[in-house]
């Protein structure tokens, strides 16, 4: 189980939470379907709610699992989500999915990462892709993919786009961070926006994209590699690791991309451009 101790009474949990939201005491009520002014009891600490309202209401307010814990703490209740290691025999089915999602989408690549952008799992499509890193120490250990991507011995110099994938990605961790209130992404995104961003002048609304329609156009030894991107996550997860893994597949934005990527795979490494 997840280790937290218990230091903010369960009332600023709720109006934090609400703030993140833009919800007002009366928004949270009608969305829970309970009268503002026993949400208004709760929040003082003059009512104590029941476990499942509790939980009914960090639901209401899209808490992250690992949010949730605390709150059940500040009102007085046990931890129920646990935090398994991803090797636990417990999350072995979903291991297993991770891995069948990951070989499937071969020749095309696709990696699993945890909240904080590590990678957990890559297929083999990956490995050739990142053959132009500078900075092989940006592979060594936990390897932060956001990282690897945005940093200028990493893949930056060979995106194509690479001004249009960096906003992408920053505004990607901007809407991360304002949904979980995460410290560590908040030193992330710190730390990226620090890199040497390139010179753009204005924003094209031809390609100003959104969503998964931001193409990412990565420069090899074999051509212009085009991909648009899914984000995959499991639906009704009740472990703490298990609701923070997604699944990034890149799929081809186009036949010669396609076709360069199933020629790859026949041929095995290839080399960058550069």
């Amino acid at each position: 189980m997840t280790t937290i101790s218990p230091a903010r009474p369960l009332g600023d949990f709720l109006r934090e939470w609400r703030r993140r939201r833009r919800m007002s005491q009366l928004d949270l009520a009608l969305e829970a379907d309970i009268s503002q002014r026993h949400l208004s009891f709760i929040e003082s600490g003059r009512a104590v709610p029941s476990r499942e309202m509790l939980l009914h209401l960090a639901e209401r307010l899209g808490v992250p699992l690992r949010e949730r814990n605390p709150m059940l703490i500040a009102a007085g209740f046990a931890p129920v989500f646990a935090e398994r290691k991803l090797d636990d025999p417990a999350l072995a089915p979903a291991r297993q999915a991770i891995d069948m999602v990951l070989r499937g989408h071969e020749p095309f690549p696709a990696l699993a990462i945890d909240r904080h952008w590590t990678l957990v799992a890559a297929n083999a499509a990956v490995t050739p892709l990142l053959a132009g890193v500078a900075d092989r120490s940006l592979m060594d250990g936990a390897v932060n993919v956001l990282r690897l991507s945005l940093h200028p011995h990493g893949l930056a110099p060979h995106i194509a786009n690479f001004a249009e994938w960096r906003n992408h990605l920053l505004d990607r961790l901007h809407q991360q961070i304002a949904a979980t209130g995460d410290r560590v992404l908040e030193t992330l995104l710190e730390e990226l926006a620090g890199y040497p961003a390139p010179e753009t002048g204005p924003k094209s609304p031809s390609r100003d994209y959104a969503g998964i329609a931001v193409p990412m156009e990565l420069r090899t030894a074999a051509g212009v590699l085009s991909f648009i991107s899914t984000t995959t996550v499991f639906g009704t997860p009740v472990d703490v690791t298990l609701s923070e893994l997604a699944v990034e597949s890149f799929f081809p934005a186009n036949n010669e991309t396609a076709r360069l990527l199933r020629q790859m795979a026949e041929a095995g490494p290839l080399k960058d451009e550069s």
